[in-house]
């Protein structure tokens, strides 16, 4: 037999889902503007030919090279190091929240994560700036702004997370095979290594992709200790630029050069990339 729910109840419940609906569309709709405006700004770029001089691996303005491909790499290779930093790290804290340490340390440990999670950028690069640059410094003999720095930065940004996305799907599945670990007479660790984690790789895979691409799109560490240099780094001590960095400096400039115009384009290809990883972690999902 249905239970009725109260009239009152009733209008609360469907004022909740409408508001829901209109903010998933108004979610949808922002990211679509977003979209049109690089693609309307973009467009001239395409059309007239221009964008074939930005596929090059120079940057001189004076000279009339605007090529984009080195800060493209430098995103890339600072966005990759500082997932495979920050995934074993992530996974050993998530380890510990769920079922390793004493509950007053995984309590604590929960609570500084979610805390981690509000800290501005700018608070990670000045921060870095302060202490990891001369600590990288006197051990390389170089400036400190360099690849390594960015990468180290950017891990610890991501790490809350990685770490979130992991507790959610690790959790759940140490509260279903809790008692099974118990009946085998595995220890925590154990269970967790040899029940929970294989039950995991989806979750796991997902938590680098999405740090990944949070590594990848941000800026304000990028621009403060990476040093900005144009070109592929060949060392991890070697200064680089990103796209995201690339943008913000270019921005500023003239605004009738090709490279304020082409900023828009690399704000695109941005898009695109971010796009293509959160399309390819739904495909996953749904494939497993």
């Amino acid at each position: 037999m249905a239970i009725s729910l109260p009239a009152s109840n009733r209008v609360k419940e469907s004022v909740g889902i409408a508001t829901l609906r209109l903010l998933s569309l108004a979610s949808a709709m922002a990211v679509v503007v977003i979209l049109g405006f690089l693609l309307y700004f973009s467009l001239p770029l395409l059309q007239d030919g221009s964008w074939q001089q930005l596929w090059s691996w120079q940057w001189n303005p004076e000279r009339g090279q605007w090529g984009i491909l080195a800060p493209v790499v430098g995103s890339l290779l600072s966005a990759t190091l500082a997932t495979l930093i920050a995934f074993p790290i992530s996974l050993g804290v998530c380890c510990f929240i769920v079922a390793i340490g004493p509950c007053f340390l995984r309590m604590f440990l929960r609570r500084v994560i979610y805390l981690m999670t509000g800290v501005p950028t700018v608070v990670y690069a000045l921060i870095s700036v302060t202490l990891l640059v001369p600590l990288v410094r006197d051990f390389s003999g170089n400036s400190g702004f360099c690849w390594l720095t960015t990468s180290l930065t950017l891990s610890l940004l991501i790490m809350p997370t990685i770490v979130l996305v992991m507790l959610v799907s690790i959790e759940a599945i140490w509260q279903r095979e809790s008692v099974t670990v118990e009946a085998l007479g595995l220890t925590r660790a154990q269970g967790l290594l040899s029940v929970v984690l294989p039950q995991s790789l989806l979750a796991l895979a997902t938590s680098a992709m999405l740090g990944w691409a949070r590594a990848l799109g941000d800026t304000m560490v990028a621009l403060m200790v990476s040093g900005n240099a144009p070109h592929v780094p060949k060392s991890v001590f070697d200064t680089l630029r990103t796209l995201t960095a690339h943008i913000a400096l270019v921005v500023t400039g003239d605004s009738q050069q090709l490279a304020y115009r082409a900023v828009f384009l690399c704000g695109l290809l941005l898009f695109l990339i971010i796009a293509f990883v959160s399309h390819f972690v739904q495909r996953m999902r749904s494939a497993l």
